[in-house]
């Protein structure tokens, strides 16, 4: 027999460890703008409501025994009683309220124009905004998929790390002490490898130069205690619902100052329509891997350093938003005037000390393969600018870059955007079927069948510069080549943007220099030496290119 005091100590005692059980589990946001806690707490009442559906034992003398339970409610005549009926309501109710706020206060069919002023977005001039690309030896061009391939070689000597940890597959675009990084955390390498590491810690992160196509393994000074692989109390993100119990947490990046030291960056999203609609970022949480302290502040106080506040997939998302709702929801079903929208993928674009994404527009109702314009995005602080631009879109001029080199089979990665001789240029790499890269592409906006390929990004861009010359498109600033026989006075070894260039000084005090990467044989050169050489015929910044070059005494005793 169920009596009532019975059913009251079922009830808090099922509701209490179910309540419990499911935060602990679930890590819900306990936030009315989240749609996750209402049906925390349907499933919560639920918990709480349900004994007082079981049958309390013997009927009243004088009333008739119910015939049927099903689930512990009573039938009598085909009909649930009064309190199933009453405690189902209340069961549902949170869902019904859940589903009509987010109808009625944050449907875009009602709110269009509050979707479309979410962000704010400025027409810019792109020859004026983005700096000119005169020599281009330190754009980050390599994804995602390739990180993981090179950076997965650094793990190879080090057999005591390879053996307990894994590397993290989401490396996160960073600009790390002004040069581009891809970086990412060792990661526990399953549940029993954390029982016997987690004293330890995680003792290092992968930094991988998308530049030059390398990586290294980074032992950390302090180790990471705090991780995603981790389990219970140092799971980073229990320890972050604990912390902040009524955060809704949208984006988790790993990024590190410019002492090397790790974070974790943390998006906390809350609506800008009704209850549900819209949600952007609003705050931002520091959390420190090593001791799991952490400090929240607005997007606006966010650490110079900081690159990722904003995914690119909520910075096209909020642009959808702009620019179909702009003009009304019917008219982004129906009339779609002056609707346009994003591509399907994004690139990234270092300026200055911040990272910005890149993704093209196009009008909704043109049924070609081509860009209206295209927009910039910063990563940390959701400026936009749109600049309006008409040309291929990225998957075009991927396929232009292909096609160039088809009988090689290789595939290239999404574009970066660089300004060259004041017109927007795409640029990319082509790599094997293995994930290596082989070539470097730059493919014009407007005109995509203006392509040049090099095997490095110096190269690449010398021949786009003269692509463009012979296509009347803009000017060859070598101004063609030129063959001379020079005496060196002096040869030097520079590292600029991670690449060794070599600079060689003549007798008459020209300069000319070399991209020893393609040119091994510039090390050969030493003062004195005598060198037919082809150059530019015109200097950039008081500097020649070497084009060619042999040693004069090789060439006579040919």
């Amino acid at each position: 027999m169920f009596t009532t005091k019975k059913k009251i100590v079922a009830s808090l005692v099922s509701g209490i460890v179910f309540t419990l059980t499911v935060f602990y589990l679930g890590l819900p946001a306990l936030s009315v703008y989240s749609v996750g806690f209402w049906f925390f707490l349907t499933f919560v009442i639920a918990a709480f409501s349900w004994p007082f559906l079981l049958p309390s034992g013997e009927p009243a003398r004088g009333k008739k025994r119910g015939k049927v339970y099903v689930m512990g409610i009573s039938f009598k005549n085909n009909m649930p009683s009064r309190t199933a009926l009453i405690l189902v309501g209340v069961c549902v109710l949170p869902v019904l309220f859940c589903g009509l706020a987010a109808l009625f206060s944050s449907a875009p069919l009602f709110y269009a124009k509050q979707y479309a002023s979410v962000i704010d977005v400025q027409s810019a001039d792109f020859a004026e905004d983005m700096p000119e690309s005169t020599e281009v030896s330190n754009i980050a061009l390599m994804d995602t998929d390739s990180a993981i391939v090179i950076g997965n070689r650094t793990l190879g000597p080090l057999s005591d790390v390879v053996s307990q940890y894994t590397i993290n597959p989401a490396y996160m675009q960073i600009n790390y002490k002004g040069s581009p990084r891809k970086v990412t955390p060792l990661e526990y390498n399953g549940f029993f490898k954390w029982l016997g590491n987690n004293k330890n810690g995680i003792p290092g992160i992968v930094m991988v130069d998308p530049v030059n196509s390398d990586a290294e393994y980074v032992p950390l000074s302090e180790p990471m205690y705090y991780a995603e692989s981790a389990y219970f109390n140092r799971d980073l993100a229990r320890k972050l619902r604990f912390s902040y119990p009524t955060k809704i947490f949208g984006s988790v990046s790993f990024e590190i100052n410019e002492d090397g030291k790790p974070y974790y960056v943390v998006s906390c999203m809350k609506p800008q329509v009704g209850l549900f609609g819209a949600m952007d970022v609003s705050e931002v949480i520091l959390f420190d891997p090593h001791d799991g302290s952490s400090e929240i502040m607005t997007v606006e106080k966010t650490p110079a350093w900081v690159d990722i506040v904003y995914t690119g997939y909520l910075a096209c998302e909020k642009y959808d938003w702009h620019g179909t709702l702009s003009g009304g929801f019917f008219n982004s079903i129906i009339g779609n005037v002056g609707c346009k929208q994003t591509t399907d993928d994004f690139g990234y674009v270092v300026l200055g000390d911040d990272v910005w994404y890149f993704t093209g527009v196009t009008s909704m109702t043109s049924g070609d393969e081509s860009n209206i314009g295209f927009i910039l995005s910063n990563a940390r602080t959701g400026e936009y600018k749109y600049y309006s631009v008409n040309g291929a879109e990225e998957y075009s001029a991927m396929a232009a870059a292909e096609g160039e080199v088809q009988e090689k089979g290789y595939v290239a990665s999404f574009p970066s955007l660089i300004n060259v001789s004041g017109e927007a240029t795409y640029i990319m790499v082509l790599k094997d079927s293995g994930g290596l890269v082989k070539l470097y592409a730059l493919v014009n906006v407007e005109r995509y069948s203006i392509v040049a390929t090099g095997e490095t990004q110096q190269d690449a861009m010398r021949a786009y510069r003269k692509r463009l010359a012979q296509s009347g498109v803009g000017d060859d600033p070598t101004g063609g080549e030129e063959q001379l026989t020079v005496t060196v006075e002096t040869r030097e070894i520079v590292t600029l943007g991670g690449l060794p260039t070599v600079y060689v000084t003549a007798e008459d005090g020209r300069v000319f220099k070399g991209d020893l990467e393609s040119d091994e044989a510039l090390i050969l050169i030493r003062a004195g030496d005598v060198l037919n050489m082809t150059c530019t015929a015109t200097a950039v910044d008081g500097i020649f290119a070497i084009v060619e070059w042999e040693f004069a005494e090789a060439a006579e005793a040919e």
